[in-house]
């Protein structure tokens, strides 16, 4: 991260994203704000920018107002930030003129002259200029003419109480450690450089370093002892610290900060420590005399290694998650309250450390959003006033949901406990990899795999699609023989791993297709950019199927016909395209025969409908083609990875070569 104090020596920020504040204490809220500057820095391939302020404005605005303190020095600050991935940030020196600008001319002459925003991201109830005049409605109606895009950052809670920095310093004073921590999302820190004492605590068996604090506004939470860890020379120590005036002792009535430092015994004077609050033990107290102040402090000190040493447990725990990529499990819910019932307790169970779980209701009428709010508090609600279907209602839930990788997963999915690391491993391990999916098995014959997806699924040359593991109708009993992770053509939707960015730029399904086919035109698409779709079947999952549309359903047979011949059309090359269409029209017209020697006219009725929808689609088809051309263009890391394809006809294979498995599949 690159810091700057003076605005006339700043880099010429690419596409910057920049958001502006004090950022005092870099809380929870602010550190949303960066995450969403951060990820909106990627997407538009810009720079994250932090604008803030020093000294702070109501140092300025206010200089006799002597009650501000602040949680964070300038180079906590900068500590703290850099943490959290910003790539600039930018210390704008705060004076009586600055504040005195109108909005209109903080707009113009100091954010856009500067900075040359793309994006501007602030927070709630953002205000600027003279008399805090600005808002982002003054942002907004200056966009276009600016040309940038703002976004406002919702207000943030834990627990329900809205963070700001206030609040964490209200608790601070109050020596309530733990909210702040948690309002924080990390420690309170103090640092100072270790002066000479009286050495009283060193008489007592105690030894203290005594630290002097230079910065005056720097908030010191309230009197007390508090466990404390210490950092010194790269190290961290456990410790506990007194606040306070040492009531105990005659004629010291003096302000001290010190800390005994356990298991410790270096000379540091003239030292700088740095200090993480974790918990206050006790209130400062006096004591009748030296011999019961050491009585106390022995269980102070053990009541501090105790608090520290669930800490650091808590902390190793957590350790074990940090890092890891965010994933969204986003389940797309219609009426599937009684699967939610059944199977979503199985996806709670998932082990994966760095996970979100959302349900979108589709507009359901059975009661399914209130059934995961009154019992599954935990789980993320996004809900529709309409059914959008599977293709169009996953693209705007997905608009909601912020991760690394997204999981696609049908509600009658039961998951088994480590479905997700496998998975995750394999794309953090190859970034070719677009999108994945596990072994997918039939709920009803756990042994046998499913329809919808089976150990991944492959093309062959006239465009029908099947499985390893499933062809047409029929599916194989899973005695391991697909157990290898291997390059397919389509992944499932049923269970679905994809990159939250490449689903984003690819602009995500088809919303044509409403249901089905949908995931082998976005898989087709991802291959077209050179990219890896892949099966782990270390990650198993058991489908029940059919609870959209059953095989029976006419209306599935009319999605299935046209929904591949629009995929055909969209991304098959145009020399092939000539003599294949005309072929799939014959073919289908074969299986329109088929189904009215069965006497199922429904479906023979639905094929019709598909063609007449088809042929009526083709001029916007092809428009769309040359649209997601430009999309594929921007990902594209390769030329067209034909992975997956089958260069004979399954058909042939199937019903007149009798060939029903994958594995006895002619490869030559």
């Amino acid at each position: 991260m690159k810091v700057y104090t003076d605005l006339s020596k700043l880099d010429e920020f690419r596409n910057a994203v920049i958001t502006i504040g004090s950022f005092d204490g870099v809380h929870a809220g602010h550190q949303k704000i960066l995450e969403r500057v951060r990820q909106l820095a990627k997407e538009v391939d810009g720079e994250s920018v932090l604008v803030t302020f020093h000294p702070h404005p109501r140092l300025v605005v206010n200089p006799d107002d002597k009650s501000l303190r602040l949680l964070t020095t300038v180079h906590e600050k900068v500590e703290l930030v850099n943490r959290y991935g910003i790539d600039h940030l930018v210390f704008v020196p705060f004076t009586k003129g600055f504040s005195q600008q109108p909005p209109e001319d903080y707009i113009k002459n100091f954010l856009v002259r500067y900075f040359k925003p793309a994006r501007i991201v602030i927070g709630y109830d953002h205000k600027f200029g003279k008399h805090r005049m600005g808002n982002i409605e003054l942002l907004k109606q200056y966009h276009k003419e600016l040309g940038y895009e703002v976004e406002e950052i919702p207000k943030q809670e834990v627990d329900h109480i809205a963070v700001s920095s206030t609040k964490v310093r209200k608790a601070l004073l109050q020596g309530e450690i733990i909210p702040a921590t948690e309002l924080l999302n990390h420690y309170f820190s103090l640092a100072g450089e270790v002066v000479r004492g009286q050495a009283i605590g060193k008489e007592i068996g105690f030894p203290t370093a005594n630290l002097d604090m230079k910065d005056k506004h720097k908030l010191i939470p309230g009197d007390g002892i508090y466990a404390v860890y210490v950092h010194y020379d790269g190290h961290r120590y456990d410790g506990m610290l007194y606040l306070g005036k040492r009531p105990t002792l005659d004629n010291h009535d003096n302000y001290v900060c010190e800390v005994n430092i356990f298991d410790f015994d270096k000379d540091i004077y003239g030292q700088k420590l740095k200090i993480d609050f974790v918990r206050r033990i006790r209130n400062d107290e006096k004591f009748p005399g030296l011999d019961a102040l050491k009585q106390q402090l022995i269980r102070d000190k053990a009541n501090a290694l105790a608090v520290l040493g669930e800490t650091s447990k808590t902390e190793t725990e957590t350790l074990q998650t940090k890092g890891l990529p965010k994933v969204a499990v986003v389940i797309l819910n219609y009426n599937g309250r009684d699967y939610l019932k059944e199977f979503l307790p199985y996806v709670l169970f998932s082990s994966y450390g760095n996970l979100d779980i959302y349900v979108a209701d589709n507009a359901s009428i059975d009661g399914s959003s209130t059934f995961i709010e009154n019992n599954f508090p935990q789980v993320k609600l996004i809900q529709f006033k309409e059914n959008h279907g599977f293709a169009k209602g996953y693209n705007e839930a997905l608009k909601k949901v912020h991760a690394d990788y997204l999981v696609l997963l049908n509600s009658d999915v039961e998951p088994e406990k480590g479905w997700i690391e496998p998975i995750i491993e394999l794309m953090e391990r190859d970034k070719t990899v677009g999108a994945c999916q596990p072994k997918i098995l039939t709920y009803a014959k756990k042994n046998y795999f499913e329809y919808a997806g089976g150990a991944g699924g492959w093309m062959d040359k006239w465009g029908y699609p099947f499985c390893r593991g499933r062809i047409f109708d029929t599916t194989e009993q899973d005695r391991g023989q697909y157990d290898n992770s291997d390059e397919v053509f389509w992944a499932s939707g049923a269970a679905l791993f994809v990159r939250k960015e490449l689903f984003r730029i690819l602009g995500g399904f088809d919303e044509r297709y409403f249901a089905h086919m949908e995931e082998i035109d976005f898989c087709w698409r991802l291959k077209r950019a050179g990219y890896k779709v892949m099966v782990k079947p270390k990650s198993v999952v058991y489908h029940v199927g059919g609870a959209t549309l059953n095989a029976t359903n006419p209306h599935k047979t009319f999605l299935n016909f046209r929904n591949s011949l629009i995929t055909l059309l969209k991304n098959e090359r145009k020399g092939k395209l000539i003599w294949l269409l005309p072929l799939r029209l014959v073919l289908d017209g074969v299986a329109g025969i088929r189904f009215l020697m069965q006497g199922k006219i429904g479906h023979v009725q639905a094929i019709v409908q598909a063609h007449w929808d088809f042929f009526s689609l083709r001029s916007a088809i092809r428009k769309q083609r040359y649209e997601e051309q430009e999309a594929i263009e921007k990902i594209s890391i390769g030329s067209y990875n034909r992975k997956g394809i089958y260069k004979k006809s399954i058909i042939w294979q199937y019903f007149i070569r009798r060939r029903k498995f994958f594995k006895d599949l002619g490869w030559n």
